[in-house]
């Protein structure tokens, strides 16, 4: 029987198709955004515990209470906005379910979603499924910053929803407190809602603070802010992630939730409020974690030919290889991952109309002996590079 796809474009994702590459050629998997070290022992103990003792039915629709007022303390201790777990606070089946009941509740056929390219890729096809239009607006090059000129411009009597992504996938780039005020002055007098994508929250670096909307009450005012346990534990498997968001935006948001997903795993949340309330200083010390991390891998690759980008945040480096291969970023990325046996994530997938680039993403969250083998596969590159010269 043949139907009518209403995703046409869409297919496999990028991170699928390298992830199922690598093992097919037996690489060493730098590309898709898991850590291969296991999560807290505490947590995997109240998950087992949770299971135990019988937390294994429906949960609230909305979440764990429990968990939902962890949530509450550490936004309120994190970023200053005071927030009700009743009516603000909906634990969801990942980030991306919340990215896509937050979109599915409030964006309408017709409406117009400004999206900042590159973007990660399950936003485009939540704004189609509303028979909205995507927007996409590309970000400034090398700092992946936003032009507000631009911005400006494509702000119109149809844009319902403006998505952000802080710190950025795939680039790393993080906004900052004068962004927060100009794109609060930007919306000021609009009815524009921002959909704040924070799954990399306690991931910023050198210093800085995370510029959570949450930390701004004109913009926490009129935004979802998304979060995920997944990244903040390293169990992307458990697949839990939240929405806080002002109570008019949290009821439409539930709405959808809960003939959606309904329910998120339930030991997972009681587990995931043991751990907020016992070791709060695990997602205080991330960003100092995954920094060192960030600096061990950049040290490794000083050798190689790759040309490293600024890492603001995140978990992901992004290399310009365009010493090694003059061939675009798809190409060279399946060239990597069958001759060098490393695989990553061209950047080019990202986009609506890539740039001319030569861009690649990989993954510094992986424990060091992955990140050594990785490195020294990568170093034959001086060989082909050499060949150029």
């Amino acid at each position: 029987m043949q139907i009518e796809s209403k995703l046409p474009q869409v297919g496999t994702t990028i991170f699928s198709v390298m992830s199922q590459l690598a093992q097919e050629c037996e690489a060493i998997n730098l590309g898709q955004g898991f850590p291969d070290f296991e999560p807290p022992a505490r947590l995997r103990e109240a998950l087992a515990r949770a299971v135990a003792d019988g937390r294994n039915q429906y949960p609230p629709g909305i979440g764990v209470a429990a968990l939902r007022e962890q949530i509450a303390y550490k936004t309120e201790a994190l970023y200053g906005r005071s927030t009700d777990p009743g009516t603000e606070v909906t634990v969801t089946s990942g980030a991306t379910e919340a990215i896509f009941a937050a979109i599915a509740a409030t964006v309408r056929a017709g409406d117009e979603v400004i999206v900042l390219d590159p973007a990660y890729d399950c936003y485009v096809p939540a704004i189609e499924l509303q028979n909205a239009r995507a927007v996409r607006m590309p970000l400034l090059q090398p700092e992946f910053s936003i032009d507000w000129q631009r911005l400006a411009d494509a702000i119109t009597p149809r844009t319902r929803m403006l998505i952000v992504n802080s710190p950025h996938n795939p680039t790393g780039a993080v906004l900052t407190a004068d962004d927060l005020d100009r794109l609060a002055a930007l919306l000021r007098d609009t009815s524009v809602l921002i959909l704040s994508d924070e799954v990399y929250e306690h991931m910023v670096f050198d210093g800085a603070l995370h510029q959570s909307m949450s930390r701004h009450p004109e913009l926490a005012a009129r935004s979802f802010v998304i979060s995920s346990f997944g990244k903040t534990y390293h169990c992307t498997g458990w697949k839990i992630g939240y929405c806080v968001a002002p109570p008019a935006l949290t009821a439409e948001l539930r709405k959808v939730h809960q003939y959606l997903t309904f329910a998120s795993f339930a030991p997972a949340q009681w587990a995931l409020a043991e751990m907020l309330e016992a070791e709060p200083e695990h997602h205080l010390e991330l960003s100092a974690f995954y920094q060192d991390k960030r600096d061990r891998f950049r040290a490794l690759l000083a050798d190689t030919p790759l040309v490293l980008q600024d890492v603001p945040g995140g978990y992901f480096q992004l290399v310009d290889y365009s010493a090694v291969r003059d061939v675009d970023d798809a190409t060279f990325s399946q060239w990597l991952v069958r001759e060098v046996g490393v695989a990553a994530v061209p950047l080019s997938p990202f986009f609506e109309t890539p740039p001319e680039s030569r861009l690649m993403r990989l993954c510094f969250a992986k424990n060091d002996a992955t990140l050594e083998a990785g490195a020294a596969r990568l170093a034959a590159l001086n060989a082909t590079a050499a060949l150029r010269r």
